[in-house]
């Protein structure tokens, strides 16, 4: 493509921990914070933006369109449409795909893309419009059943990562192992502050004044493999269940933006992009091994950028259990050194709606502080899906 959409700015809020640090601020709150300095990061002035996309899953609650909340709070102007995405964990990544589309198509010309989520704010649910005629009411987890069943199975989302490690032969001690080295990745990040280019602090209202909360909340430093070995399994309590919650990834709260325009306008505006979109993929996959989306997902990507494995640099794939995550990997052939370098979502966390948008800003920055230069940002998808993005750096 001869003027490609690029990437000048991209932020994220630390990640919370469930009932957290964060969990006091609404999902379009945070999503604002990073709509703002995303903004100010790329010098872009509110007025000049021509939309913004985010994706969320759990909206419930949140009042109309909470992308549209979070953009007027930031300061864009009433002019500006905003539009909430939701293809669950893959719903950030597709608001930077849907923004890029937009912009190539000539419909946009500068979009904040990215996704925003408080699972914390999640309400549990009772349905009364025709009143309760005998007998007790019960209450439904909006983020459980919106959010983490698969609508079309009836079944935990955990479940789909039991399927897969059976069918791919992921054992225990191999998903263990790899969640270790998650969060041995991401404690030595945190430790030499790697994730700080990429982080907006962010103040929390309390009673004592405002807290700032400017490192990811859920991270466990010290973990050991036998540590994680005395976990129960999760899902499957037979005897054959490999899923736990040490080897799984967070319940979280967290938002993350990214401003997108072609590279002329870039040039025009004096702005060194971080990367250029090279191209994307979604695909579809059996339910029951939903965990399993990335691999034909990223096996078109790469087909449409005209790259193979090999020229990748680095790979950020979402870890929403490590046995999904060991079968894409081990599936395409991947290095896993090349995976998730500063650790994933097991020990970041995996705020649904925001994670597309997280990986997809933490790859761009871990492209540019390793001199790397093409990179993958790739979701497993409930309901049986995978989507892809190829970036590229100059």
């Amino acid at each position: 493509m001869s003027d490609p959409v690029v990437v000048v700015s991209a932020v994220r809020t630390p990640v919370g921990s469930f009932n957290g640090a964060l969990s006091s601020i609404a999902a379009h709150d945070l999503g604002s914070i990073v709509i703002k300095e995303a903004l100010q990061r790329s010098k872009v002035k509110p007025d000049e933006v021509s939309e913004v996309i985010l994706g969320q899953v759990l909206t419930g609650g949140q009042g109309q369109n909470p992308a549209r909340q979070a953009s007027i709070n930031a300061g864009i102007p009433h002019e500006v449409p905003a539009m909430v995405t939701n293809m669950l964990c893959g719903s950030g990544l597709r608001s930077v795909v849907l923004g890029a589309q937009a912009i190539t198509l000539g419909d946009s010309d500068i979009v904040v893309a990215g996704g925003q989520e408080s699972m914390s704010k999640a309400p549990h649910c009772v349905h009364m419009r025709n009143g309760l005629k005998f007998g007790d009411a019960g209450l439904t987890d909006s983020m459980l059943s919106d959010g983490l069943t698969c609508a079309i199975k009836k079944y935990h989302m955990g479940i789909t990562a039991e399927n897969v490690s059976k069918q791919w032969n992921i054992s225990r001690e191999d998903q263990d192992k790899f969640a270790l080295s998650s969060q041995q990745k991401t404690e030595e990040s945190q430790k030499q502050d790697l994730f700080k280019e990429e982080i907006i602090p962010v103040s929390v209202p309390s009673r004592k004044g405002p807290i700032e909360v400017s490192k990811d909340e859920f991270p466990r430093a010290g973990c050991t493999l036998e540590g994680f070995t005395k976990l129960r399994p999760a899902f499957v309590r037979d005897g054959t269940g490999t899923v736990t919650a040490g080897n799984a990834s967070g319940i979280n709260d967290g938002a993350a933006a990214v401003v997108l325009m072609k590279e002329s306008e870039a040039k025009k505006r004096s702005l060194q992009p971080m990367a250029k979109i090279v191209a994307w993929a979604q695909a579809g996959v059996d339910p029951a091994v939903m965990g399993t989306g990335p691999i034909p997902a990223i096996k078109k990507a790469l087909s449409k950028a005209g790259w193979s494995k090999d020229d990748v640099d680095l790979f950020e794939l979402n870890e929403a259990f490590a046995a999904q995550s060991l079968a894409v990997v081990r599936d395409l052939g991947i290095n896993p050194d090349k995976v998730n370098v500063r650790g994933g979502a097991i020990a970041l966390g995996h705020p649904i709606g925001a994670s597309g948008a997280r990986i997809f800003v933490t790859l761009l920055h871990a492209l540019k502080s390793t001199g790397g230069k093409k990179g993958v940002a790739a979701l497993c998808v409930g309901g049986g899906m995978g989507i892809a993005v190829c970036v590229q750096r100059d």
